[in-house]
């Protein structure tokens, strides 16, 4: 039986799943926060078989508070947690130990073994992510102390969208100023698009190479993928997490010269455009609030501001749902996963109101239900196919990592 570790961690958390990976069935998950405060807390929880491929909480979820000063300590909680609450880490054992990372750069376009090397290449990318990869590699350095005899394998963000042409990811700003400090397009939410882009493959049975998708990860943050043949030919997020779609705190696409007016007219710090733009824009900044499902209470109450926040929202996804669809010469199939995109059919349906003219139908009561699996929410006539695919990143990187495992 193989086990995989999948750690996702943070500057002061980290989240952890325990996956056997025969059944791909989660054996046991938690998370560990408020690392480096007087107090920490860890939560941990164990699953039990819900029928094929699935799972439910049983009533075996434990929560400790107490300090945690560093990762390191935040791992011995986790191991203490496994030792008194279960599942057995010697009855399942892991094979290996796989972590998420958000920025590879350029460097990194597949699962990765990490060595003392990679990790020199994590450090060096933090100047390109500096909110993520310091945390993701004090992670891998506690895993690897409390796991030193697993392989431990690092999936990038970024790597599925290694794929985008030239043309895709160059920024059209001096060449030798971009060299110097890699200003170009790398994409996020990688691990996501590839996990959903081959999940809707198999579930329509159809070769993955030889279809063209897009896919919208809607949540709190967000992204479009345009795939061809399962390949990222291009992608909305960019040089960092904040271009493209409006998000929930993120402005996404805006002028670049409302930077210049801001520190000009304004008075503003770059410190402060950057809180601006990543923590007080998108559908907060323009409503108020920055969880959808608050925003469309305010819509369904008649509240303008979020009525025109919902509209801008929408625009921009219907942008870049034309844009790709002419990059890839057509559409097969389009995919809404994430928070938002597996629950709100509200947004699903005007996102592709303005198909019609290309054969693309939303069937409304198959977009009314609920589920939790993959759907089709798409009428029998459609000439695409758009489906609901619930994302299981933390599975995409399990299945990555045991990869790299059993070929190192």
């Amino acid at each position: 039986m193989s086990v995989v570790l999948v750690v996702n961690s943070g500057s002061s958390s980290f989240k952890y799943q325990l996956i056997e990976m025969t059944g791909e069935r989660v054996l046991a998950s938690g998370i560990v926060e408020r690392i480096g405060e007087p107090i920490g807390r860890a939560k941990h929880k164990v699953m039990a078989p819900g029928g094929q491929n699935a799972v439910t909480m049983v009533d075996a979820t434990t929560t400790r508070e107490v300090p945690i000063p560093d990762h390191r300590a935040g791992f011995a909680v986790m191991l203490e947690a496994f030792e008194a609450q279960g599942p057995s880490l010697t009855d399942n054992a892991p094979t290996a130990v796989g972590h998420r990372v958000v920025h590879g750069g350029a460097r990194f376009f597949e699962p990765t073994l990490i060595t003392p090397l990679v990790e020199i290449n994590i450090d060096e990318l933090a100047a390109l992510a500096p909110l993520h990869n310091p945390g993701a590699l004090q992670g891998i350095r506690a895993a690897r102390d409390a796991f030193p005899a697993l392989p431990h394998v690092a999936v990038f963000d970024t790597a599925f969208h290694q794929t985008l042409p030239p043309a895709a990811y160059t920024y059209a700003i001096d060449r030798e100023v971009a060299e110097a400090y890699r200003l170009r397009k790398y994409g996020f939410h990688g691990t996501s698009h590839k996990y959903v882009s081959e999940a809707a493959a198999a579930f329509l049975e159809r070769p993955n190479s030889e279809l063209r998708q897009i896919i919208f990860h809607l949540g709190n943050g967000a992204s479009a993928a345009a795939v061809a043949g399962g390949e990222s030919i291009d992608t909305s997020m960019g040089f960092t997490p904040l271009a493209g779609l409006v998000m929930g705190t993120r402005s996404g696409d805006i002028d670049p010269a409302v930077v210049f007016q801001l520190a000009r007219r304004a008075d503003m710090t770059i410190g402060e455009i950057d809180s601006l733009l990543n923590k007080q824009s998108g559908v907060l900044g323009l409503a108020g609030v920055g969880d959808m499902r608050d925003l469309m209470d305010r819509v369904d109450e008649g509240d303008a501001a979020a009525q025109l926040a919902y509209d801008v929202y929408i625009h921009r996804l219907r942008a870049y749902l034309g844009s790709y669809i002419v990059q890839l010469g057509g559409i097969d199939v389009i995919s809404f996963t994430a928070g938002v995109g597996e629950n709100d059919p509200a947004i699903r349906a005007a996102t592709v109101e303005t198909l019609g003219f290309l054969g693309v139908e939303i069937d409304p009561e198959r977009n009314g239900k609920r589920g939790g699996g993959i759907r089709v929410i798409s009428t029998d006539t459609s000439r695409a196919t758009v489906l609901v695919v619930p994302t299981n990143e933390e599975l995409e990187i399990a299945r990555q990592a045991l990869v790299v495992a059993e070929e190192s």
